[in-house]
């Protein structure tokens, strides 16, 4: 399966590199994409190769979505590119996977009203009113929509993930 990542400069640097690895591990094709190619550098220094701009991510060539948290989804929620490919993607029923504040692309997305998940609690109010019914559990996995709420839960979040993609 094809996987692409939306992110940006000061993404949690787990929440990105950790199931870059696990997808890649798995077999999957995985692709980093951003505002433009190059590389982008996590809140701890990391930083990870950007294969795609958001301009060049055809939806339709990609089987699932990752949407780590951090500072980054502020910025990429305000790129309606990635809004785009975060709607279409997750509307034809893709796997998409988010945690943390990575939801914050999917409320822009305007996809979320009716269901159930979780984030980092600092964007509970958020989701609730995106129309969420936000819960604060490790993994939760409504539909094809797979949601964790921070790094402590990277292990459940994408073995949930990952049994949702075989």
């Amino acid at each position: 399966m094809k996987v692409v990542f939306l992110s940006a400069d000061e993404f949690e640097d787990l929440e990105l590199i950790y199931p870059l690895h696990r997808l890649r591990e798995e077999g999957h094709e995985v692709y980093v994409a951003s505002f433009e190619r190059g590389r982008i550098t996590g809140k701890h220094g990391y930083s990870v190769e950007v294969q795609l701009s958001f301009e060049e991510v055809d939806p339709e060539e990609f089987d699932a979505l990752v949407l780590p948290g951090g500072r980054a989804p502020e910025r990429v929620r305000l790129n309606e590119k990635a809004v785009e490919i975060t709607r279409r993607m997750f509307e034809a029923g893709k796997p998409v996977a988010s945690i943390c504040h990575g939801p914050q692309i999917l409320i822009s997305a305007g996809v979320l009203k009716g269901r159930r998940g979780t984030s980092t609690i600092t964007i509970r109010d958020d989701l609730v009113n995106a129309g969420v019914q936000w819960v604060n559990e490790e993994v939760v996995v409504d539909g094809n929509w797979v949601s964790s709420r921070h790094p402590g839960d990277l292990y459940a979040w994408m073995r949930e993930f990952v049994k949702l993609l075989r």
